[in-house]
């Protein structure tokens, strides 16, 4: 049953790993996201969306580069490892473990609030639950189920797009930049929107169980990452014509706002239920994600060793899998974290300042630099309590590396 040690097997294509990455970013961001962006920056959202968009260009192409040298599970834990020593390696892995665990159990509360309100931490374990099995059987399961995912929530989306600018009462005057957009506002609204386009991510994690990875990863994450960015600008302009920047900055949920507003209120289920959907292809892809991360760590020792077994059967790191299921349900069972927007983002640009370093390594200059320079720029343009959760959590894993490598030394010099 169990492969201590064992390599994961390469079962994913192209399209599987194209699908992949759009379901971790065309998932619940785009629903929740357009808000707090338009809070922050007011009718310079639009320009926000340019910014995080040419940070995520930076990050994916620095991504791709190193996938095709590294294709292993473990993303920017392996690059940073691998090009820059092991203990950015291990900061990066730490960070993202601790930014994508609080925005899976955020996800599955989002799943829950949208299915059933009145029981939605219920509904959300539930969800973790589920998907935790499903991706226990194997990536060949979760690609089939994040397919169809994606095909559910394009569908809505189009919805959305074609009642705002075709039936709706859209004005391009709520497009136009107001002269009392400050920089700050745009960068921090930059932040939260990266928040939702981070998913492209979750290829270059996978990168041991993708077939011909030094072919298909550079070509699988730019890809992903085009046609998230198109549907966003589509919808951002859709939703932001209609309701202006004030009324969708105070919008609980701006892409059902957007339809009622248009005349279609029998529809707003139907846009719920999307986002539902939504959420749960973002949980399915984040808990991918971290499982692989965990699996890597744990192959280096910086986590249990156990979890670094991969199923024979499954091929699948299952014991990775359950314990990232377990403290994911344990969290949204508990803990309020639909305010760890903030702190996801702050510890995924990180994770991404990091990957850019290493991608500086490979000789390349230009985009890495860009790239560099936009993660830190945007990670402390958050909100203090989000900088300083993040910075907290991630003093926390430097500690905990600095105290094991004392006891590894002490235990080698005797």
């Amino acid at each position: 049953m169990n492969a201590p040690g064992a390599a994961l097997p390469r079962r994913l294509g192209l399209t599987d790993a194209i699908v992949i990455g759009l379901g971790a970013m065309i998932g619940a961001g785009i629903f929740t996201a357009l808000a707090p962006a338009a809070a922050a920056a007011g009718g310079g959202l639009l320009i926000g969306l340019a910014v995080a968009a040419v940070v995520a260009y930076c990050n994916a192409t620095s991504s791709a580069r190193l996938a095709a040298l590294h294709p292993q599970s473990g993303g920017t834990y392996v690059y940073g490892r691998e090009r820059l020593g092991e203990f950015w390696g291990y900061l990066a892995g730490w960070g993202f473990i601790a930014g994508k665990t609080a925005s899976c159990a955020a996800m599955a509360l989002t799943v829950g609030v949208y299915v059933w309100p009145d029981g939605a931490r219920l509904i959300a374990v539930a969800a973790v639950v589920a998907l935790t099995a499903v991706n226990y059987a194997g990536i060949r399961k979760s690609a089939l189920l994040t397919r169809l995912i994606v095909a559910v929530v394009l569908a809505v989306l189009a919805v959305v797009v074609v009642i705002a600018l075709g039936f709706g009462d859209p004005a391009v005057g709520r497009l136009t930049v107001p002269p009392d957009v400050t920089v700050g506002g745009v960068l921090q609204s930059a932040g939260v929107l990266f928040f939702a386009f981070a998913g492209y991510a979750r290829i270059a994690t996978l990168g041991e169980e993708v077939r011909d990875p030094a072919r298909t990863i550079p070509r699988a994450i730019p890809l992903a990452l085009g046609i998230a960015l198109v549907v966003y600008a589509v919808v951002a302009v859709a939703v932001l014509a209609e309701l202006g920047s004030d009324r969708l900055a105070g919008a609980a949920a701006p892409l059902t706002e957007a339809v009622r507003v248009a005349g279609f209120p029998g529809l707003v289920p139907v846009v719920a239920a999307g986002a539902a959907v939504a959420a749960l292809g973002s949980l399915l892809a984040l808990i991918l994600g971290v499982s692989r991360t965990t699996l890597a760590m744990a192959r280096d020792r910086h986590l249990p060793a156990g979890l670094a077994v991969v199923h024979v059967r499954f091929g699948s790191p299952h014991r990775a899998e359950v314990a990232v299921g377990m403290v994911v349900a344990v969290l949204a069972a508990t803990v309020d974290l639909r305010e760890a927007i903030g702190f996801s983002s702050f510890a995924v640009l990180l994770y991404y300042a990091v990957t850019n370093a290493s991608a500086w390594t490979l000789g390349h200059r230009v985009v890495p630099a860009v790239g560099l320079a936009g993660c830190l720029v945007l990670a402390f343009a958050l909100p203090w309590t989000s900088v300083l959760a993040g910075a907290t959590v991630l003093a926390a894993g430097a500690l905990a590396y600095a105290v094991r490598r004392a006891r590894r030394t002490g235990g080698g010099a005797r």
